[in-house]
């Protein structure tokens, strides 16, 4: 029982960060198609 305690604690804290920069890199992610999207509807009209 130990063990899982012990393994939890030093595999749940990288888990714990890596889910976060996911989320904070998925929401960049979705700022940059949209941004992408609007220039290139832009691009179309100056053609």
């Amino acid at each position: 029982m130990d063990e899982l305690i012990s393994l939890v604690g030093n595999v749940g804290f990288p888990i714990a960060v890596s889910c976060y920069l996911l989320i904070r890199v998925e929401k960049r992610i979705i700022e940059l198609t949209h941004c992408i999207q609007t220039l290139s509807a832009n691009i179309s009209h100056l053609s």
